[in-house]
Order: C-alpha cells, then structure tokens, then sequence
C-alpha cells in the first residue's frame, strides 16, 4: 500500500498458503510506530530562522505526520491481513493509471463533455453577433464605429465579472455557479432580438448582461476539472473543454447565417438560448460537483481518481476557502503574475484575429469572406485539433518523468513563440492560401497555451483557481479591449495592418520570457505569508520523520 510517509522497511503481503492457520493474522502493535519521544514539538533548531506563525504551522504538521504514521502502519497490517484471507495478491499498478477505453467511458469524460458543450455555447452566443451586426446595422442606420461599440458591449459585462464569479466558484463549487451562469446567458441571448427591437439601451444591456454571465464559464471549467481529473490527465480534460471553446466559434460563424436565412434576426439567438436551457436541465440532473457525491461513478473510477489526488494534496485536505481571498497576497507571488500576462498576451492575439483578420484578409488579399465561410471555421477547427494533440503530450510528458513545471513552461513558449513566428510568416505571404495556412497555424499553435498558463491555475492555487482565473482573466479582457481598439487606430496612423501584426509577434516573444522566467508548478502558499513555502515544510518534516524513524529502528 502506498504512502506519502515511507518506513524504509519492505511490506510483504501474506497468503493462505503462507500460513497453516490465516487467523494468526491479526493486527497487532507495530514497534515501527513512530515514538512520541522522537520529536520535541517546542524546539525546531533543524528549520532554521522561522517566524512564529511558521513554526505553529509546523508543529501542527508534525503531529499530524507522528498519528498518520502511526495510523498507516496499523493500516499496513490489516490490509496484509485481508489480502492473506482472501488468498488473492492485489493487482500490482490498481487504481494507479487509467486505460483509454476506461478513460474514454469513464464519469469524469462524461463532465468535461458537459463542459465541452457549455464552452461551445458560450462562444456561439458571443460571435453570433458578429454576424448578426450586419442586417442590424443596416435596419437601424448604424455607422461602423457605432456597431463596434454595439459589438464591444459583451466586453463591458465581461470586465467586471470573471474576479466576482472566480471568488463565487472558489465557495460555492464549479456545478451551482455553472448552472447559474449557462441559465444567465442563454436568457440573454434568447432575449437579445426583442432588446434590439425595443430600444437601443435594452440591446445594450442585454449584451452586457452575456458577457457578465460568460465571465464564470473558464472559472467553472478549472474548478471542476481540478477535481475530476488527476495531475496526470488535467492537460489533457482542459483540451478537450477547450476544444468545445474553439468549436463554439466554426458553429456559431458558420451556423448563424443558415438560422438568420430560415428564421431572420431571431433564429440563431433563440436556437441557441434554448440550447442553454437544455444543457442546465442535463448538468444539474447527470453531474455532480465532486466524484465522491456521484451516485453513477465506478468504484474503480473512483479509488483511481482519490489515490492519485492524495499524492498531489487532496482537495478536501484544506478548510472551505473564505469568501474574501487574499487579494494582496495572490498578487505579492510572481508566478501570479506570471498567469497575468500569459492570459493578457493570449487575449490580445485571440481577439485581434478574431476581430480583426476578417478584415485583413478582405483589404489586403481582396477575398470574399462571403463565399468563403470555410475560412472562419478552419482556424477554430484546428485549434481544437491540436489544443488536443497538445493536452496528450503535455499528460505524457508528466507520466514519463517530466517536472510539471518545466512541462508547463514547454507548452506555453509553443503556444506563444509558435504563433509570433506564424505572425510574421502571415506578414510576408503573397497570397491568400499562403496567409491562411500561416493563420491557420498561428491560431493552431495558441492553443499549446491552454496546457500552459491554463492548467497552470489548478496547480500554484488548487482554492483559489477561481479568483486567479479571475483576476487573469480581467486583465486578459482588458488587454483584449486595448487590442482591438489599438489596432484600428494604428491602422489609421501607421496606414499598415502588417505593422500591428509585427508589434503582436514581439510582445508575444516577450510575453513568453516573462512566463519562463517567473511560473511555476508547484503548489504557491497563499494562506501563509512565512518566510517558508507549504511544500519547503513538507519536504523538511518527511525527511526529519524518516532519520528519527530510522534512528528508532
């Protein structure tokens, strides 16, 4: 059986045939139980300097690290005992790593599909604008600023949303606040055609009102992918939700004008409010918030997914997070910091290609992007291919012995090196093929970044993944706004859409620096502001547990 605590001593397990009569196995005391004696809580020469909030949070680890030991080995003997009556040797690597067809039939795919699917929606309802701005426009006399100023209402909810929902879904759990939110913004989508026929202010407010609800779908997604999946596969759930994400895109771009042609301005919106009514009904009635209160989860599913948490700091090991985070300490951590910039660059590139490349491609290359509809679906569908693709490698890169941050760091400088070449690549093309191909793989490489700074929140700050996101994502918005507003006005000075897109490349070079210099992934303790990390504690008081037990021996 194993365990975080070593006794440096083999474990045998016992059979029938070991033994003439199984019932001289029994539990009885270990004299490998750790002694009381060995550790004097009052003194800790062997920490070093530690202040006396430190020193408190030791000695209470110590205690904790003297029962379970004691626990473990009387645990050790009963399990020697049970396999020995039931004359069977356990399989050697049970519950410790998960077959594809297991993985791909298992409860926690069946959520991050749930996931998937809310991720397609959220985008759907937020580029069906795009299309749908053009017979508004025309129906109301709208000037071009003027319906950029319509579009970027979505952006206006969005800002103040993502910390508010990221602290919510830190104390209410991703499930409630998912639900809430999916119900939110299909409410506002379904109602959006009426609001534009009623007033301008009610369109207005019934945008913000998407963008508001919108702003607790990534939060959501990382909180219960946090909790479903383990270390070795989050790469992996958080590209498959991705991919619903970039799906959202081709469906809603491609989608809407079949639904505007048979329904008019109200058949994508309503089709697709409706649809974020059904999938809440489904959430709330096939999914549960933690694999342990699921009715339909296996118990094989279920030892795997509570056995490989325990090696990574289980979830329920900490009390329920406050409802005010430590705001000034989440932000005192360069690797905070470091998701700030990575979600910051990777929303500044998202939304000035989604925003702007339409445009480019139609003044530069003189395409038609009406008869061209493959060319607002292709890029998205080749993000989702190889967000994928990237999520696997990045899950076999940690099986196989890869620190998880030097595995983090590896994605991100693809997902941010890969597109800033593409850039410059795109810059220099002569024509439309070859810009596309160089857009298609820009857009292709951004999503290594989801196996980056993305999954990267779950692991510096498993409770507090939701305010982070946030916050990351407040400033992504904000970088997403100066972005696409930045660009026209460089546009109009610079006279030159290849300038802007050369001045993307460099901040996506420097962005990437900034994350390799300053990530990591390792748990960040945010609770403490000791001179000692949770995990530099850790460390010292398993190894002073093992030479005193060692010493006992």
């Amino acid at each position: 059986m194993n365990s975080t605590l070593s006794l440096n001593r083999p474990v045998r397990n016992y059979t029938l045939g070991s033994f003439e009569n199984p019932k001289l196995i029994e539990a009885r005391p270990s004299r490998h139980q750790l002694r009381s004696h060995l550790i004097d809580f009052s003194k800790l020469k062997w920490f070093g300097n530690v202040n006396s909030s430190t020193g408190s949070s030791v000695q209470l680890q110590l205690r904790d690290y003297s029962v379970e030991s004691r626990r473990i080995t009387s645990r050790r003997i009963r399990v020697s005992s049970n396999d020995a009556q039931l004359g069977s040797f356990p399989n050697k690597g049970e519950a410790e790593s998960s077959s594809f067809a297991e993985f791909i039939t298992s409860e926690r795919v069946k959520v991050v599909a749930m996931l998937a699917l809310s991720l397609a929606l959220c985008n759907a309802d937020r580029v069906v604008m795009s299309v749908a701005i053009v017979p508004l426009s025309l129906a109301h006399g709208w000037s071009r600023s003027f319906s950029g100023i319509v579009q970027s209402s979505f952006l206006w909810g969005y800002l103040i949303s993502p910390i508010a929902g990221g602290t919510l879904v830190d104390y209410y759990g991703g499930k409630a606040v998912m639900a809430c939110g999916v119900a939110l913004w299909s409410l506002a989508t379904f109602l959006t055609p009426w609001a534009a026929e009623y007033s301008l202010l009610a369109l207005l407010f019934a945008r913000a009102m998407l963008g508001v609800a919108e702003g607790v779908a990534l939060p959501c997604m990382n909180n219960m992918i946090a909790r479903w999946f383990p270390s070795t596969e989050r790469a992996r759930a958080v590209a498959m939700a991705m991919a619903g994400f970039q799906l959202g895109n081709a469906i809603g771009l491609t989608l809407s004008p079949i639904l505007m042609s048979q329904g008019g301005i109200f058949g994508p919106f309503v089709i697709f409010g409706l649809c974020g009514f059904l999938w809440v009904l489904v959430w709330l009635s096939a999914t549960s918030s933690t694999p342990d209160r699921s009715p339909q989860i296996s118990k094989y599913e279920l030892d795997y997914i509570m056995n490989k948490r325990q090696k990574s700091h289980a979830v329920e090991s900490k009390p329920k997070t406050k409802m005010i985070p430590p705001f000034r300490r989440l932000l005192s951590k360069m690797p905070t910091w470091s998701l700030i910039v990575a979600n910051a660059m990777h929303s500044w590139g998202f939304f000035v290609i989604l925003s702007w490349m339409p445009i480019y491609f139609n003044s530069v290359h003189h395409v038609d992007l009406r008869q061209a509809a493959w060319f607002s679906a292709v890029p998205w569908c080749m993000m989702a291919l190889t967000g994928y693709l990237a999520g696997l490698w990045s899950d076999t890169l940690i099986r196989d012995g890869t620190s998880i941050t030097l595995t983090r760091k590896i994605m991100q400088s693809i997902g941010f090196v890969g597109p800033a070449v593409a850039l410059v690549g795109l810059t220099a093309a002569k024509t439309p093929s070859t810009a596309s191909a160089w857009l298609s793989l820009a857009v292709g490489l951004k999503a290594f970044s989801h196996c980056g700074f993305l999954v990267n929140l779950q692991e510096i700050a498993l409770h507090y993944s939701g305010v982070l996101h946030g916050l990351s994502n407040t400033a992504g918005t904000f970088a997403a706004i100066i972005g696409t507003v930045g660009a026209g006005f460089f546009v109009e000075l610079v006279g030159s859409f290849q300038g802007f897109l050369l001045l993307t490349s460099l901040l996506y070079f420097l962005a990437a620096l900034f994350y390799i210099k300053f990530s990591t992934g390792e748990r960040v303790n945010f609770d403490e502001s000791g001179q000692y990390h949770s995990h530099h504690i850790n460390t010292l008081v398993s190894t002073r547990l093992q030479i005193s037990m060692n010493d006992n021996l």
